[in-house]
């Protein structure tokens, strides 16, 4: 799409709105021509308003306009100038993109990644939750499903918020090695068929940052409320493997506050009982088993080595090794699968009775097989209907949502939601997506984010994403990780 802008340069505010209601498109700054996508986006400040306006213009001739406008009395100092200004430029564009296609996103005219966010800021505002839920759908154009989602969430990021003290910390761990690589992933993971020979570097290391960590954490007495396994598969390991590094965490780490312990164990073919055993002597209460569809055919098409009878296996080792916590994750939108096929693996999933299930939306990442190769995907309808058969299923099931995220390039726009049952949300996921407390994070990839509950500051420090650069660069890490310090004040 050709854009021109008048009045301003808020290129990233006009760019949100045009990636979103045109995905295919990407921007170019040039003046409009006959015959081509084309978008002019306007901005003029007056005595009393600043307006910004679009004209949008397609292929064909056909043309729309959208306008929005704020007192300038409102427009205080730089940075609420700037955030009002920009959300000017998206609603004047998105009101445009909506006449033109003759298409509403659910989501409206919200682009970030947090959109539970806005309602969160309501209700600290003094807002009710009925003003807020109307005003995300009079002011946003949200769903009336999306703004529900949006303020079971805010209620359990507030109810969590509360309960936290100022030196509250969630721990992360993370094991960047998994069986195979799917289809779909982007994350930082090695497959052990490849890199079998650096597991055992990479846990002489992260032993020794623990040990770096733990004396950071007692110097600057903060205190760890909860620990998350993430990765990769960390079940990956084996089980004399976790038992060493799991053992060796708690000697140096004080977890006697730790309210909730989990691990993800998310492919089942790496789930034995005797890891099982291990997780559990070590005080784990939560663990992710992740059939991401109960579809052979799709486990196929996704690189998945396992069937969905392995995955009614792992559950049944996780209830029998007593755990008191499992999650299971599904993904809406993966190749070859359909409206039909997702909601049986929904169904299949909640007869299982998991204390958490994570509903995704496929994320048409870069460096994934599905990008690279171009494999076929179900459109954005049958996306929505996947999605929207699952909010329903699970509220009749007795779930509620308790955190949700969007990512980038996600099919149809739509989001991620976290449900549980009542008393099992995790504080892990709500800490993260809400960003409530620091996260100190150690492993391959592993990303500090470092919070400041006062002022909301946050900064982050960078674990290197690759074993070996993780195996030859702890000195480099514990330079970096010497800022804490400086966060905390000391």
């Amino acid at each position: 799409m050709k854009l021109k802008l008048i009045g301003h340069d808020y290129k990233y505010a006009a760019e949100q709105i045009l990636l979103m209601m045109f995905p295919a498109e990407r921007p170019e700054y040039a003046e409009p021509e006959p015959g081509v996508l084309s978008a002019v986006v306007a901005l003029h400040r007056g005595k009393s308003y600043a307006t910004a306006t679009v004209l949008l213009q397609d292929e064909e001739g056909k043309q729309a306009r959208g306008m929005a406008r704020v007192r300038e009395d409102r427009l205080t100092d730089k940075l609420v100038k700037d955030r009002l200004l920009q959300k000017l430029i998206r609603l004047s564009f998105y009101r445009a993109a909506v006449t033109l296609t003759e298409k509403q996103p659910v989501w409206g005219a919200l682009t970030g990644i947090r959109p539970g966010k806005l309602v969160t800021n309501m209700l600290e505002e003094g807002k009710s939750p009925r003003q807020a839920r109307a005003m995300m759908i009079r002011e946003q154009y949200v769903s009336p499903e999306r703004a529900d989602l949006c303020l079971d969430t805010a209620q359990a990021g507030l109810a969590v918020s509360r309960a936290l003290e100022a030196r509250d910390i969630c721990l992360y761990v993370g094991i960047p090695f998994c069986p195979t690589r799917c289809a779909y992933c982007s994350f930082v993971s090695n497959s052990v068929e490849k890199s079998m020979k650096l597991v055992s570097p990479f846990l002489e290391v992260l032993l020794e940052e623990i040990n770096h960590d733990a004396e950071l954490v007692k110097e600057l007495g903060l205190r760890i409320v909860s620990v998350y396994f993430g990765g990769g598969t960390p079940t990956t390991l084996s089980a004399p493997q976790l038992d060493r590094l799991l053992g060796h965490l708690a000697a140096r780490f004080d977890l006697s506050a730790v309210r909730e312990y989990t691990v993800e164990a998310g492919r089942p073919d790496t789930i034995t009982p005797e890891k099982l055993a291990v997780l559990r002597s070590h005080g784990v209460t939560r663990i992710s088993v992740n059939p991401q569809t109960m579809q052979d055919s799709v486990l196929e098409v996704i690189g998945r080595r396992h069937s969905s009878q392995d995955i009614v296996d792992a559950i049944h080792m996780a209830r029998d090794a007593r755990i008191p916590a499992v999650n299971m994750d599904l993904i809406a939108g993966l190749p070859s699968d359909s409206p039909q096929g997702f909601r049986a693996s929904l169904d299949r999933t909640i007869s299982f009775a998991p204390e958490n299930i994570t509903v995704h939306t496929l994320s048409l990442k870069k460096g994934t097989r599905i990008t690279l190769e171009g494999t076929p995907i179900p459109d954005e309808d049958a996306v929505g209907e996947m999605l929207d058969y699952a909010a329903a299923s699970l509220r009749a099931a007795g779930y509620r949502p308790y955190y949700l995220y969007r990512q980038k390039f996600m099919s149809g726009g739509f989001e991620n939601v976290g449900w549980c049952r009542e008393g099992f949300e995790s504080l892990y996921n709500i800490a993260i997506m809400e960003e409530l407390c620091s996260i100190l994070s150690l492993g391959g990839g592993g990303s500090t984010k470092l919070v400041d509950p006062a002022s909301g500051r946050i900064e982050r420090i960078f674990n290197p994403k690759y074993p070996q650069e993780y195996i030859t660069g702890f000195e480099k890490i514990k330079e970096k990780k010497s800022y804490i310090r400086v966060f905390y004040g000391k």
